[in-house]
């Protein structure tokens, strides 16, 4: 036990800065929109109005994502600083969903039956955030352990023999072999149609239309589809790692990590000697076992539906799990070759010549100044490389701030310069997983772009007012909700935003939707109130998040004294070497956590040099007794 290094506030706040005032105006109007949400679309035990079913159709084993992914980020407010009222609420709509979905069959025992990762991780988002809110809920631990314990050595999902998961659906019940419980069929739905095939070497099918119109082809097709992709491993399956992850931070257990690190080094093998990471690894390991040798086809691979879009986050999330695990960066590797892999084949093109996820990126290329900018192809199949589009700087971005390696900046100044949009412009957009905005911040990191703070908590208050506006006067009727067919309806309308203060306040990007873990470079505790996140009133501002030299402003706002402690990465991962104050110098520290006295109405600077990933990762936060400033280790 060591006393926490304690800093104190000299400078008085003579003018509050525009983005200190926005950022609680933020606050404050996330604390009013949520309870709206909850009012107009939830029943009092916190499940969603929905008279409807699923488990029925073609696609009988879609839809549980849905239903938890419009409280995804709502723990996340929490531990921004947000009402403590909002972590009991999504506390109790994750217990109202899971009923409710149990209750239509879809989980057994609080867990998923079985379903592809892709779609699991999104579903999970808000578990794992209340997890990392409230790590000592027995419930949550719990559940977290006996869910991973299904995909340890001994569950029912994972050969450890041969290092794979045993299918691209898995869950409470084991392997669930193919992809739907009623009549094998494909398509599922018309909505697939943009994809085109899953299986573009099928003998007598060279067209999506012709399995749509003729049901005997399509139950032909579908059973092909089971034979080749319904079973071994797939690449989207490094999702969950989290879910390992998770459970090691709540139980201290090594044999967690130890699989994680297990499992992500069997991908790494399989890239060894490839130009490009397989998607795919058959029942005894084999890339490309079911596929005739092919390393792409795999279930949500480089082919079908998303290529790029489902294997970069997938590689990332399962990389800067087993670098958290294990202190080695080279499990990146991992996470960089999809990256570089489809940069290679990159080209400048026109915005009408983008493929099947063009309309992610309407908002940026309409303020383009040239007529082509650059695109990466997103899917490989027997015809090569196609389904060009932007490749999404939150990759590169995210995996930057992990490794912090020049060769990976590199690679985001290579996007930046090939792209003809304004990398500086604030889009007041906003897609489910409340991301986007990544190239902007970017931007001001490096000094280009002075007055994004400002500009995008306005577009994110604006955007919070759209979607208040927007269930206040939502013409679905309250009774019933949407359809089985329309249950992306919450989505749409959950006005919780957090990007805009992960951006700012923690120096941070969104997390990685397909079931990524928070990741923070700072963190706040409110030492007064002894809970997560910055005090009521006060601001904060990360303007470097370079491990040597990260600067974060902090305002007090209020008329009476504040008190918080920092915390360097979420996980108390990194220790603190050195602080300096204003235009102090630095004063050595070598601690996890700083406690920051803010006087009545008073700002300071600080300038923290890090040392990465140092400390063994935990959940346990530090002591919040104001008397006691020890260190809690």
């Amino acid at each position: 036990m060591t006393r926490t290094p304690t800093v104190r506030a000299s400078r008085p706040v003579t003018e509050a800065p525009d983005w200190a005032r926005l950022e609680r105006e933020l606050f404050a109007a996330q604390d009013v929109a949520w309870r709206r949400f909850s009012d107009r679309y939830t029943r009092g035990d916190g499940r969603l109005v929905f008279t409807d079913r699923l488990g029925q159709g073609l696609d009988d084993r879609d839809g549980v994502d849905d239903f938890y992914e419009p409280f995804f980020n709502w723990p996340t407010l929490y531990l921004l600083g947000g009402d403590p009222a909002i972590l009991a609420a999504a506390r109790r709509h994750w217990q109202g969903v899971t009923a409710q979905l149990t209750e239509m069959g879809m989980l057994r025992d609080g867990i998923e039956r079985g379903y592809d990762w892709f779609h699991q991780g999104e579903g999970l988002l808000l578990y794992y955030a209340l997890c990392l809110a409230d790590p000592d809920d027995a419930a949550l631990r719990e559940l977290g352990l006996r869910f991973a314990d299904l995909y340890l050595p001994g569950g029912p999902n994972y050969d450890p023999v041969h290092r794979v998961i045993r299918a691209p659906h898995t869950g409470a019940d084991g392997p669930r072999y193919g992809f739907v419980d009623s009549d094998t069929y494909f398509p599922w739905s018309p909505a697939l149609r943009p994809y085109g095939l899953p299986l573009d070497f099928v003998d007598g099918v060279t067209d999506f239309d012709q399995l749509a119109g003729d049901p005997h082809r399509a139950r032909s097709y579908g059973r092909e589809m089971d034979r080749r992709m319904g079973r071994g491993d797939t690449v989207v399956n490094l999702a969950v790692t989290s879910l390992a992850t998770n459970a090691y931070l709540l139980s201290g257990e090594r044999r967690y990590a130890d699989w994680v690190l297990d499992y992500v080094m069997a991908w790494r093998d399989r890239l060894t000697g490839r130009e490009v990471l397989p998607d795919n690894a058959g029942s005894t390991g084999v890339v490309g076992q079911h596929l005739d040798g092919r390393w792409y086809g795999g279930h949500y691979g480089w082919a079908w539906p998303h290529g790029l879009h489902s294997v970069a986050p997938a590689t990332l999330i399962g990389a800067v799990n087993a670098q958290l695990l294990s202190g080695d960066p080279g499990y990146l590797d991992l996470a960089r070759n999809p990256l570089d892999a489809t940069l290679a084949h990159a080209s400048a093109r026109r915005p009408d010549q983008m493929g099947t996820l063009a309309g992610r990126w309407r908002p940026q290329l309409s303020t383009m100044d040239g007529e082509t900018t650059l695109m990466v192809p997103q899917r490989h199949n027997d015809s090569g490389w196609f389904d060009h589009t932007v490749l999404a700087a939150a990759w590169p971005i995210t995996l930057w701030q992990v490794s912090r390696d020049p060769a990976d900046r590199d690679r985001i100044e290579r996007l930046r310069a090939g792209a003809s949009w304004d990398w500086t412009a604030v889009h007041p957009q906003r897609r489910k997983e409340e991301a986007g905005h990544e190239e902007p911040w970017y931007e001001f990191l490096a000094g280009r772009n002075p007055h994004f703070p400002e500009r995008t908590l306005r577009a994110a208050l604006a955007v919070t007012a759209e979607r208040v506006e927007a269930i206040d006067h939502d013409p679905l009727d309250p009774a019933t909700g949407p359809s089985a067919l329309d249950i992306h309806h919450w989505q749409d309308r959950n006005p919780v935003l957090t990007e805009a203060l992960l951006l700012l306040t923690t120096g941070s990007p969104q997390v990685l939707y397909n079931g990524g873990l928070v990741r923070l470079h700072l963190r706040y505790h409110d030492a007064g109130a002894g809970r997560p996140g910055l005090p009521a009133d006060v601001a904060a501002l990360v303007t470097d998040t370079d491990p040597g030299h990260t600067v974060v402003e902090l305002v007090n706002l209020a008329a009476a004294p504040r008190a918080l402690i920092v915390q360097a990465g979420t996980f108390a991962e990194h220790r603190l070497r050195t602080v300096a104050v204003d235009d102090g110098p630095p004063r050595p520290v070598e601690a996890r956590y700083l406690r920051v006295e803010l006087p009545a109405r008073s700002r300071l600077r600080l300038a923290l040099a890090l040392t990465p990933r140092t400390e063994s990762p935990t959940y346990r936060a530090p002591r919040h007794d104001p008397g006691d400033h020890d260190d809690r280790r």
